[in-house]
């Protein structure tokens, strides 16, 4: 019994112990960031997480100028006044998201919601911009209320693998081809709708629009050079070089004047960034609320009465709520998906934390006097640079701040800097279309429906939409209805009923 216990003794001693948790980077304050966050055990560093958030800060900054500039056509608000609006909800929505849900995704006011919030909503519908905001509250009350029942992530899982699998890639393609437009790569043509811009580098009077053009083209190489050779924060240092080369060859063209480049430096102002805070005081925060709930005017118009207020509300609550949802839902899934954040299941880690945070941000947004916001698209930038955890979005909410503080220094930053990011990252995400089972066409067709509409029409929620109603029409003509979930039915009639009334 003695040699027994021994042997047992012994083996117990040869069992290897568990590997000790890495110990955290720094001491005090540092120490505890970094368990919150997860740093050291997400394989990261703080470097690494702060260069992640600059260069998804660097990514979508633009949206700051961009959202400020299509407001301010509406009456009664000004450019300084959606442009801080636009900043606190950007920093409210990022900071819930790092804090709340610790992911290093960023949130902003959404590409073409905003379009659809102005052109449509407005300039069509006839609304006023009080009004609107009512349609973007009622938005993240309805998602606050679902996220907090479970069903919104109920929906995304109703979305079927076929179409889930290829987000990314689709993703990939969207941020891309902004990213080529930005740059000037790609431009506008009257018969074939876009076409690639004229790089007669021989012709002088072509200098200020070939110099932008060549900055992002070499920009992407040098990009994937440093990625090769396992340079961290090439990204950020690509588009920072690309940012001062690009001003010094412009300012070279200054000196034979030629016309682009002059204007540039022409177009420079330096205004007061505290008239912006005034005018936001006055022209957005709680306009909501103070005439929001009003709509006397609209009312007013010839033709307008009880009955197509009804309308409008009906409709354009239902294309605020399916694009934002699906828009939010595929940017997280692809996101992660990049930065390989997924877990063992293929999930978005703390997916309902990250939805609420949106929600919550859109709720804000509409306070504050902006348009939906959203979980952005560029966050693949961060995520493609190696950010892992929520400081990330900690760093770029920092920088939202900050930017509200320093409006005119922010539109010095040149598309053609973060369009090389846009552009390279849209390479990174095209990996997973290696998951598509092409021969079979009842995956390929839903799989490849959802990579191409998302860029051609420049919606996410579209594209999925696209592949989803594919899916359900394939599986229904080929005898396999059975196997179409309930939710996955809900969904795809939604997406017919907002085609069908708001198109």
């Amino acid at each position: 019994m003695e040699e027994e216990i021994e042997v047992t003794a012994d083996s117990a001693e040869t069992v290897p112990e568990e590997p000790a948790p890495a110990e955290p980077q720094g001491n005090g304050i540092l120490a505890k960031v970094d368990r919150y966050f997860g740093i050291t055990r997400s394989g990261s560093k703080f470097r690494i997480e702060i260069i992640a958030g600059l260069t998804t800060f660097m990514a979508m900054v633009y949206i700051l100028m961009v959202n400020a500039n299509m407001f301010s056509i509406l009456d009664g608000v000004s450019y300084g006044a959606v442009y801080i609006a636009t900043a606190i909800s950007a920093v409210v929505g990022t900071v819930l998201m790092g804090l709340l849900a610790k992911l290093p995704l960023a949130q902003a006011s959404g590409m073409g919601l905003n379009a659809y919030f102005v052109y449509t909503v407005c300039g069509i519908a006839g609304i006023s911009y009080a009004n609107a905001l009512v349609f973007v509250l009622l938005d993240g009350v309805i998602f606050i209320v679902l996220t907090a029942t479970g069903l919104r992530k109920q929906l995304f899982a109703a979305v079927p693998d076929a179409v889930k699998a290829v987000i990314p890639a689709g993703i990939g393609l969207f941020i891309a081809f902004l990213g080529l437009q930005n740059a000037g790569i790609v431009i506008p043509d009257s018969s074939t709708g876009v076409t690639l811009a004229s790089m007669n580098f021989l012709d002088s009077a072509t200098y200020g629009t070939v110099i932008p053009i060549a900055i992002c083209a070499v920009g992407v190489v040098v990009a994937a050079v440093l990625a090769k050779k396992n340079v961290k924060g090439g990204l950020l240092w690509t588009m920072l070089g690309a940012a001062v080369l690009y001003y010094a060859l412009m300012g070279l063209g200054c000196a034979w004047n030629d016309a682009t480049c002059v204007a540039l430096f022409e177009s420079f102002e330096m205004s007061n960034p505290f008239t912006a805070f005034s005018d936001w005081g006055t022209m957005s925060v709680g306009q909501v609320f103070a005439s929001g709930f009003n709509f006397s005017d609209y009312l007013a118009i010839e033709g307008n009465n009880a009955g197509t207020l009804i309308l409008l509300f009906i409709t354009t609550a239902l294309a605020f709520c399916m694009v934002d949802m699906f828009d939010t839902m595929g940017t997280l899934y692809g996101a992660c998906a990049r930065g390989n954040l997924l877990d063992k299941n293929g999930e978005v880690p703390n997916m309902n934390k990250a939805m609420l945070c949106d929600a919550i941000a859109t709720c804000t947004g509409a306070i504050c006097g902006t348009s939906t916001v959203t979980t952005f698209v560029e966050s693949s930038s961060g995520t493609g640079a190696g950010g892992k955890t929520g400081f990330t979005a900690m760093v770029t909410a920092l920088c939202f701040l900050v930017a509200m503080f320093l409006s005119p220094i922010a539109q010095l930053i040149p598309n053609e800097a973060t369009a090389i990011a846009l552009i390279y990252v849209g390479v990174l995400m095209m990996t997973c279309v290696t998951k598509v089972d092409w021969t079979d066409p009842s995956v390929a067709v839903p799989a490849f429906l959802t990579i191409a509409i998302m860029p051609l029409t420049y919606s996410i929620s579209y594209g999925i939409a696209a592949g989803l109603i594919s899916y359900v029409l394939i599986k229904v003509f080929t005898g396999k209805i059975k196997e179409v979930k309930v939710f996955t039915w809900v969904i795809a009639v939604l997406f017919l009923l907002t085609f069908f009334i708001t198109n």
